[in-house]
């Protein structure tokens, strides 16, 4: 075990933000790209006089209607630390890549919008990090504007997520009236000035009590802000680090993540008590991040970082040891030796070529079709990372050529997007046709857009009444022969060619599970 590696591991903080649509989260990403020097305007990356976007929503159709869908991923330095942020899409038609980007992370900041509070997203989201313990830090947004009450959102936070709670700093007012916010961790107090650009004054204090507290914000908010922490020390146990890295209890901080305020205490206090890279459960082994030998999975792709150059990108999460450039590793599943000479980092879509990566760094990989979602890499060792499940879709719909001189680019397309978990691709067994099944109804508007856009390709939706696609199989052969008779005008395959059972409705599927008890139906692909 090297000095060198341990050292970078400790440097390491990979995190995702998550929160649902408009509660901020793409702001705030982009804040915390603004401390750490990787962009120098906010709003200002690829800016033009005419139009400002956010630097990691890259893809055209996110520009165009304002909501992040894909995962993109971004690194930064920050005070002696490695820091590297995944912003997932909020939006719950796009829950799928935000789940399998929780697999690859070791922490979770999520973004609450004061005035709604917890939205039924933002629950679901929890779920998966309670199911892995993940630690988690909360960001209560927008408190320059009208919103709850701060003790009013602290127990909405505690029954709709489940967590205990600990405010670590504490606004004084809120919306037209914002003073600022007291830092709970580090008895400071940060005024508020609205501004995008520049970042708020810091006074430090020692005690809440003293004068120049009065001084600075007015005799009735300071008495206010007296009596407020004074009802916090009663009633909120003192922030204990070890609980937050069990994913026992969240720290809270309020900001204004358009306004650059209460982010950078967020930031502060993150990099100090976030957890760096934790070793990782394959099939196999515990995988530990410190172990020589390297190891990492691919989590996501994604088709066409570069529309100049139609190549699709595999993101590879490194685990253990280091990964380095021209040098080859074993790709675990097709059991081949392959080396990389073009491996990139991100700063959204900046990509530069990365000569080395330690655990905790996300790799782009350029992928001309030997990756899928789930695979791992080696230095040589047989192993299987797991936790990245599809699950079965809510809704689908036939897809159609729409301009048969273009059948190619279609079906290229729709591999590249399937393969990167856009959606599910199955084939009927009964009539050939491609059914694609989503978990929203966004998913297949992006779909056509991005086939037509990236493509060149025009597809065209039929409806089909559909409730439920699963995943079959039986240790009995001659049963399963037999269902897939009985049943084969509702058979299909996905796109691995594993027998799926289409039916159309909860009455059929009940029937077939008890009509054929030696067949398991599986709901999500990781069986």
């Amino acid at each position: 075990m090297s000095e060198e590696l341990v050292k970078e591991i400790q440097k390491r903080r990979t995190f995702a933000i998550i929160s649902h649509p408009d509660a901020g989260k793409t702001t705030l990403t982009e804040k915390l790209l603004l401390f750490g020097g990787a962009i120098h305007v906010a709003g200002a990356v690829k800016s033009n006089k005419i139009k400002k976007t956010a630097t990691s929503d890259w893809m055209e159709i996110e520009k165009q209607r304002g909501i992040s869908v894909a995962t993109s991923v971004m690194g930064f330095d920050y005070d002696g630390y490695k820091i590297n942020i995944l912003d997932t899409p909020g939006h719950q038609d796009f829950a799928e890549d935000t789940f399998r980007t929780l697999t690859a992370v070791d922490s979770v900041i999520i973004v609450v919008d004061v005035a709604k509070g917890v939205e039924t997203q933002t629950r679901r989201l929890m779920e998966v990090c309670r199911m892995r313990n993940t630690p988690v830090i909360i960001f209560v947004n927008k408190l320059d504007r009208e919103g709850r009450d701060p003790f009013d959102i602290l127990d909405e936070l505690e029954n709709e997520l489940k967590i205990k709670v600990v405010p670590l700093s504490w606004p004084i007012n809120i919306g037209s009236k914002f003073k600022g916010v007291y830092n709970l961790y580090e008895h400071g107090l940060d005024l508020f000035t609205p501004s995008k650009q520049t970042i708020s004054e810091r006074v430090e204090i020692d005690d809440v009590n003293s004068p120049l507290v009065d001084e600075l914000v007015g005799k009735d908010d300071s008495t206010k802000l007296r009596e407020d922490i004074e009802l916090i020390d009663g009633v909120y146990p003192e922030f204990n680090v070890k609980e937050y890295l069990e994913g026992k209890v969240a720290p809270v901080f309020f900001g204004s993540a358009l306004n650059t305020f209460g982010v950078k205490e967020l930031l502060d206090c993150f990099v100090k008590i976030a957890p760096s890279p934790k070793p990782i459960n394959a099939e196999e082994r515990t995988v530990k991040p410190e172990e020589e030998d390297f190891s990492g999975f691919v989590f996501k792709i994604h088709a066409n970082m570069d529309p100049n150059h139609r190549s699709c990108i595999a993101f590879v999460k490194v685990c253990s040891g280091k990964f380095e450039r021209n040098v080859g590793y074993k790709h675990v599943r097709s059991d081949k030796v392959m080396k990389f000479a073009a491996p990139t980092a991100f700063m959204a879509q900046k990509k530069n070529i990365v000569e080395e990566a330690f655990p905790g760094d996300i790799v782009g990989i350029p992928d001309t079709g030997n990756f899928k979602i789930g695979d791992t890499l080696t230095s040589g060792e047989n192993i299987h990372f797991k936790g990245l499940p599809s699950f079965s879709p809510e809704m689908f719909k036939y897809i159609e050529n729409a301009d048969p001189m273009k059948s190619k680019q279609l079906e290229k397309g729709i591999k590249q997007l399937m393969d990167e978990g856009v959606a599910q691709l199955f084939t009927s067994s009964f009539n050939g046709r491609k059914i694609i099944g989503t978990v929203g109804q966004l998913q297949f508007e992006v779909i056509q857009y991005r086939l037509l856009h990236e493509y060149g390709a025009q597809c065209r939706w039929e409806p089909m009444s559909m409730y439920k696609a699963c995943w079959i199989e039986s240790e009995d052969e001659e049963a399963l022969e037999s269902f897939k008779k009985r049943k084969h005008q509702f058979m299909a395959t996905d796109k691995d060619g594993r027998d799926i059972f289409m039916a159309d409705s909860n009455y059929v599927l009940q029937m077939a599970q008890n009509d054929f008890p030696k067949i398991k139906f599986h709901f999500s692909s990781e069986f």
